[in-house]
């Protein structure tokens, strides 16, 4: 559930609620009681993390990252040559049969 602030103009009272997203905004102040109450625009939520429950190997260092790219470029040529030897070798065929 999404956290509002409020604002009340009237006595400078400040707080949160939380609300669901189709709940109407509340109008009353808590406080006072006027009908002055303000949504504030907010931020948004960010993620946190917190505790111990991340490792080193969730964020890639940049040696694991320049492996993995030459790995990915070695990979793209060897499958492009291995498209043109099939390419010739069924190109060979072909003139053997119609000869």
């Amino acid at each position: 559930m999404p956290t509002y602030s409020y604002l009340c103009p009237g006595c400078g009272n400040k707080f949160e609620q939380f609300q669901t997203i189709t709940a109407r905004p509340l109008r009353t102040c808590p406080k006072c009681g006027k009908r002055r109450l303000k949504r504030l625009i907010g931020t948004g939520a960010g993620i946190i993390f917190k505790g111990s429950g991340f490792y080193q190997t969730d964020y890639r260092s940049e040696s694991y990252k320049k492996a993995e790219r030459s790995e990915k470029s070695s990979a793209e040529k060897k499958t492009a040559g291995e498209s043109k030897k099939t390419k010739v070798g069924a190109d060979a065929e072909s003139k053997k049969k119609s000869v």
